[in-house]
């Protein structure tokens, strides 16, 4: 049976190892941290405390259209673990709620009905909005420059007014992919949109754990899982050449050696952990998420989740009773610098403006989780730059996000990275496997 090596226990290494133990390969998994999930896990809250709560890192979600993430929860037995919402809820400060839901019309109409009614959008932008909808489709098909210009670049030749991109594109499609509209290659705006709302009709519809991120990745369910030993606190600190080929790695100056290897680490690791690749990584930046937890003393409000509109605040979720909140901020550049403590009181000053029960509630506690390295940012002319699972030498493969997916930095992505690593190991041992399932288009 081949033996693989895999570099990283986040989703990308993850979901190579799972596909690769599928396929009677003998999968080794080193993880520098104590849990799996890399970006997307969970930590007590208390580490001292042994009755502590866990809580996730930043509320990661999902969209029906993510087939390969869907895929490796299968995978993992634990797809039941996932909460899925068919309706959209945005709150204006002041209160007021819009809900966007399907209809009985066939895609790209099925959202129609309730477009027209929510009140957040004056009549004028649900105009110009469907507009530019139909010109996703066209634009996807025939132009060639979308990963050379801006989400925004794309929104003005629209005719997009202020408070369509503010209040429709922005919500959507900043939580999407953690970044600005005027940083984004508008090929993955565009691509969002499409697989999401043009697409299947329940392709939308948002998935949300029902339990804490680290809770899902489980590599004992079944025989074949059953195949990858997963080695935590053991980082991964050089990878070893020798003949043209990988020959080992090494983890804490002990050298471990298998017929395959793949490397799933962070795009600021390779050049320490591999310079031998001579990748240049010199254009990729990264984008912060900011998640804000908060307890109350009482119930403020009984929406699973909402956009928040006009403010810092980005995103609410309902964690617990409508008494625990999980407020996220993307591309939260401006936070950076702010202290715990400031973070908190414009969390609360801002979400009064939209839930009135949080005026009446105490706060018993809150966390706040910066994830400074939370995504590399999808900039114009990154999408060229982006390396390949196969490198140079025969026995060396890459995951990550920040590979050629075929999707931005995301969980999908991550799992599509992993699956590629994995098809391309299959393929070099003589024995290919396809994992990756296509698009929903």
């Amino acid at each position: 049976m081949p033996h693989v090596i895999v570099a990283g226990g986040g989703l990308a290494g993850m979901a190579a190892a799972a596909a690769l133990a599928s396929a009677d390969f003998r999968v080794t998994l080193f993880e520098s941290r104590p849990f799996l999930g890399g970006r997307a896990t969970s930590f007590p809250l208390n580490a001292s405390g042994e009755a502590s709560e866990t809580i996730d890192n930043c509320q990661h979600v999902l969209l029906r259209c993510c087939v390969n993430l869907l895929d490796f929860y299968r995978r993992l037995g634990v797809s039941d673990r996932i909460r899925f919402h068919r309706e959209f809820h945005f709150i204006e400060p002041g209160g007021r709620v819009s809900t966007l839901k399907p209809g009985w019309s066939p895609p790209p109409f099925h959202l129609t009905g309730s477009f027209t009614r929510i009140p957040f959008l004056t009549a004028s932008a649900k105009i110009a909005i469907a507009k530019a909808l139909a010109a996703i489709g066209r634009d996807w098909a025939r132009r060639d420059d979308l990963d050379r210009i801006t989400m925004l670049d794309w929104l003005r030749e629209q005719r997009q007014p202020a408070d369509a991109i503010a209040r429709f594109w922005g919500p959507v499609l900043v939580s999407a992919v953690n970044e600005d509209l005027d940083r984004v290659a508008a090929t993955h705006g565009l691509q969002v949109f499409r697989l999401a709302f043009l697409a299947d009709p329940n392709s939308h519809e948002m998935g949300v754990p029902a339990v804490p991120l680290a809770e899902l990745y489980a590599f004992a369910g079944t025989e074949e899982l059953r195949r990858v030993e997963v080695k935590t606190r053991a980082s991964v600190d050089r990878i070893q050449f020798a003949g043209g080929s990988v020959s080992g790695v090494d983890v804490r100056q002990s050298i471990h050696q298998a017929d395959y290897f793949v490397c799933a680490l962070p795009f600021e690791r390779i050049g320490a952990v591999a310079p031998e690749l001579n990748l240049d990584l010199t254009a990729f930046r990264h984008s912060p998420i900011t998640g804000i937890h908060l307890w109350f003393d009482r119930t403020v409000t009984n929406l699973p989740q909402a956009a928040l509109l006009d403010r810092t605040m980005q995103w609410m979720f309902n964690k617990g009773g409508g008494r625990y909140l999980q407020l996220v901020v993307s591309a939260s550049y401006s936070l950076v610098e702010m202290a715990r403590g400031e973070i908190i009181a414009l969390a609360l000053r801002e979400l009064a403006e939209f839930l009135p029960g949080v005026r009446d509630a105490a706060l018993a506690k809150a966390h706040v989780v910066k994830e400074l390295h939370a995504t590399f940012s999808p900039a114009p002319g990154l999408e060229t730059l982006r390396p390949a699972s196969a490198t140079a030498f025969p026995n060396l493969f890459l995951a990550g996000d920040w590979t050629r997916s075929g999707w931005p930095s995301t969980m999908e992505g991550a799992v599509r990275s992993g699956y590629l690593a994995a098809e391309a190991v299959t393929k070099a041992a003589g024995r290919p496997r396809q994992f990756l399932i296509p698009d929903r288009v």
